[in-house]
């Protein structure tokens, strides 16, 4: 059986912040590939630089050198404009403060991907209500994030991050705020969403949440230190 192909491949990304007159280094020549349907998890303590390889890794901000190729498409020096674009369409994000819209519905905030979309797409509540169903909280449509649990909140997320039908979900610290139960819940449909062909890209610090990845990158001090499969 052929390998799939790569979703990601990053060659020699370097992140430089200026820091008070000085400049730090966050990453420091980062080489990586990530094949098509991998469950990954991008581990590290506070410093490492896993939050900084997130938020590029998720086009959420521009690299300083190297090259990133996102589904064989050249992204590392597009305009803010064109990111944007682009992670509305291949990547869905889950954010351990579920980052949900606190007076809309359940059913609104799984919309709002797909209000950014262009051509506009018309059955949108159709589609939302059908992610709803796909984490188990069609019964809660209606119901905004106050009357939802820390999970049942974390699902709509999940939720919302499907719509769009991305080939990538980017997940940074997404049981952060549930307990220890609840967390595992979540980190099972994250397994499922796997199997049905998603790729996941699991950012965490904590080692027992990471054994549910395939695949564990360990990051020290801006570098990759050590990556795994199992």
């Amino acid at each position: 059986m052929s390998k799939p192909s790569p979703i990601i491949q990053l060659e020699g990304i370097r992140k430089i912040f200026p820091m008070g007159g000085e400049t730090v280094e966050a990453l420091k020549g980062i080489d990586l590939i990530i094949h098509d349907g991998e469950f990954v998890a991008i581990m590290g303590t506070s410093g490492s630089g896993k939050s900084t390889l997130m938020h590029i890794l998720g086009l959420l901000d521009s690299l300083s050198k190297g090259r990133y190729r996102l589904e064989q498409e050249d992204v590392s020096s597009i305009s803010r404009d064109k990111r944007a674009e682009i992670r509305n369409r291949k990547i869905g994000f889950i954010f351990q403060s579920f980052n949900l819209l606190h007076r809309s519905s359940a059913l609104e905030n799984v919309e709002l991907p797909m209000l950014y979309r262009r051509p506009a797409i018309p059955d949108r509540r159709e589609i939302a209500l059908k992610a709803l169903k796909m984490v188990g909280l069609e019964d809660r449509a209606d119901h905004e994030p106050r009357q939802l649990s820390g999970g049942q909140q974390q699902r709509v997320a999940i939720a919302r991050a499907l719509v769009n039908n991305p080939p990538i979900i980017l997940a940074d610290e997404p049981t952060g705020n549930l307990d220890s139960r609840t967390g595992q819940d979540i980190m099972n449909l994250l397994v499922r969403l796997n199997q049905q062909g998603i790729t996941v890209i699991l950012v965490t610090h904590d080692p027992e949440i990471g054994q549910n990845a395939r695949r564990r990158i360990i990051l020290r001090d801006g570098i990759i230190e050590s990556d795994e499969s199992h």
